[in-house]
């Protein structure tokens, strides 16, 4: 665990075989994604498939294979892209309630992520790439690494949020800050998913039960 700051060095290739140069697919490219998370909400990971996103999209089915080598790359892409998207909201959250306390920013965060599991088409499926099978189902096995060939989904989620807060909130950065954001978001991950078994939206209680159980295991770290 001690290379949790080092996550970029760990990542694995581009989910795209190739990157779109030209606006027409960087288009294409993003009609694919979207359609890709309308269907995960639909259909589910098993009965999605290549075929129908290119139709739905309205590109040829030889289009997706110049950018996309199998549905899993697909969802790859859209694990990420939803990564990036949660922390640009949130770093825009953030930097707009100028905070007085590191807690607030935990609350943001939990917020900004039931916030698009709520309202994100695909978000509920996938998230940052612990896929479910069906929606509402088990998660699909060897999804665990979907953001990056060596760690752990959560791992660097929690990377990527840990340098947020260092940067915006001036938190020292130190390897015991890093494993410690590891654990928050693994626990925060398990009462999340718990609230929203119990209730589509989220169960309130639960919910307010993550912020709390979070906020009380950092204090030790960011007070």
């Amino acid at each position: 665990m001690g290379s949790h700051g080092a996550t970029a060095r760990h990542l694995a290739g581009p989910p795209l075989r190739r990157l779109p140069a030209q606006r027409r697919s960087q288009e294409r490219v993003k009609r694919m994604l979207d359609e890709c998370a309308l269907l995960l909400d639909e259909v589910g990971y098993d009965r999605l498939t290549t075929k129908e996103v290119a139709r739905r999209a309205e590109v040829p089915i030889g289009t997706f294979y110049q950018f996309f080598t199998d549905k899993q790359s697909l969802v790859r892409a859209l694990a990420l892209r939803n990564l990036d998207s949660y922390l640009d909201r949130l770093a825009s959250r953030l930097t707009a309630a100028g905070l007085s306390d590191w807690s607030e920013a935990v609350d943001l965060a939990i917020d900004e992520f039931v916030t698009m599991k709520r309202t994100v088409p695909g978000f509920g499926a996938v998230d940052f790439g612990d896929v479910r099978t069906t929606p509402g189902g088990p998660e699909l096995p060897g999804t665990k690494r979907l953001l990056d060939a060596a760690l752990e989904n959560n791992v660097v989620v929690a990377d990527r949020l840990r340098s947020l807060v260092v940067d915006l909130l001036g938190v020292p950065p130190s390897e015991s800050l890093a494993r410690a954001f590891v654990v928050a978001v693994e626990a925060a991950d398990a009462v999340l998913k718990l609230a929203f078994r119990a209730h589509p939206d989220g169960d309130p209680d639960l919910i307010a039960e993550a912020k709390r159980l979070v906020r009380a295991y950092l204090v030790g770290y960011l007070a």
